[in-house]
């Protein structure tokens, strides 16, 4: 198969979940035989932090600076494809789709990577700049990373016919078990770009515990943190740090924390890409909870579930052996169920289930 997306970016995880879950995605589909040529807009403050040049033997990143300049390119990979997608927050999301709906691609696909946020501006009548007035109704398929109520949504607001999730995933080549680092160490870690609606959370499960417990060590790795963010003297941050440094960041952690954007959380089936990371490198993660999350680990056992302050410091306040254990389960889960390998795997069947509905229609 040859696929051709036109997405967000695959070039810098800086301030995203699209790269690093891209990355392990067209890794495994090339190693399966599939060519996967991906084309990202070459915005600048993802060209000031770029930790990726090259793609995997077997596909194409094509950086471009206007969409007149990718236009000759696209129609020419458009040509040969056999599927083409674009995602959510693709810088040309509305020109690309009405290129590909255009094409002769025998699969059409919209990616939804972002789905509770789409939603929830289409709710408030905002455009969606990705999407376009046209909506969805043109796809063959159209995949969401959060399924449950997200893919009725994705049916009522923008008319998607065939809605279907295709959740988060970690590549175990990149996230798995390695020495801690000083630096990095803590009792609770987070890692993630800061958010205002992950914020609340933030404060109950991370922030609260942190005044709670001022001889425990507390750390933050990500990105846009305001500088009058709630800082204590038992919190450290760490810039901005690249998928190399993920393995080491939650190896150095006793606990680390997942929180979920709220309009994610408010309608479930929303595992986070952090969480399979964190688990794959066998380290014991504290979570939200969310409707669908016993599908992905097994509460008590995989993951630990916070719902106050009260149950983060109770989390903090388990045995070593405790929480090895629980994170040596999330991990055997991790690399039996949430790889990227399994992800590509259902992607591909997913692409096949859409070229043969578009051939009964047709």
């Amino acid at each position: 198969m040859k696929l051709v997306i036109f997405g967000l970016t695959v070039s810098s995880s800086w301030g995203n979940g699209h790269a690093t879950l891209w990355r392990g995605l067209i890794s495994a589909l090339t190693a399966r035989g599939h060519r996967v040529v991906f084309f990202e807009h070459d915005q600048p403050f993802y060209a000031n932090h770029r930790d990726l040049l090259e793609l995997p033997p077997g596909s194409e990143l094509i950086l471009y600076a206007s969409w007149k300049d990718a236009l000759p390119q696209a129609i020419r990979h458009l040509r040969d494809a056999d599927a083409g997608m674009v995602t959510s927050y693709c810088a040309d999301g509305v020109e690309a789709g009405r290129l590909l709906l255009g094409s002769p691609v025998p699969v059409k696909s919209f990616y939804d990577m972002d789905t509770p946020v789409t939603l929830e501006r289409a709710e408030r009548g905002e455009d969606v700049e990705y999407i376009g007035p046209e909506g969805l109704g043109g796809y063959d398929i159209v995949l969401s990373y959060t399924g449950g109520e997200a893919l009725t949504g994705l049916r009522r607001l923008f008319g998607a016919r065939n809605a279907l999730p295709l959740y988060g995933s970690v590549d175990p080549r990149v996230h798995f078990p390695v020495d801690g680092r000083p630096h990095y160490q803590s009792d609770l870690s987070y890692l993630g770009t800061y958010a205002a609606n992950r914020q609340e959370a933030l404060e109950r499960f991370f922030l609260e515990p942190a005044r709670r417990m001022p001889g425990r060590r507390f750390v933050i790795g990500g990105a846009q943190y305001p500088q009058d963010f709630a800082w204590t003297p038992n919190l450290f941050f760490v810039q901005h740090l690249p998928p190399v440094e993920h393995p080491a960041f939650y190896c150095s952690s006793s606990l680390t924390l997942n929180v979920t954007r709220a309009p994610m959380a408010a309608m479930g089936w929303c595992p986070s890409g952090r969480l399979f990371e964190a688990a794959a490198c066998g380290t014991p993660v504290l979570t939200d909870d969310w409707e669908g999350l016993d599908s992905f680990f097994v509460p008590g056992e995989e993951v630990l579930i916070a719902h106050s302050t009260e149950d983060a410091v109770e989390a903090l306040s388990l045995s070593p052996e405790e929480l090895a254990r629980v994170g040596r389960r999330a991990r055997e889960r991790a690399l039996t169920e949430h790889t990227a390998e399994r992800r590509a795997e259902e992607l591909v069947a997913l692409l096949d289930g859409g070229r043969v509905s578009n051939h009964a229609r047709n």
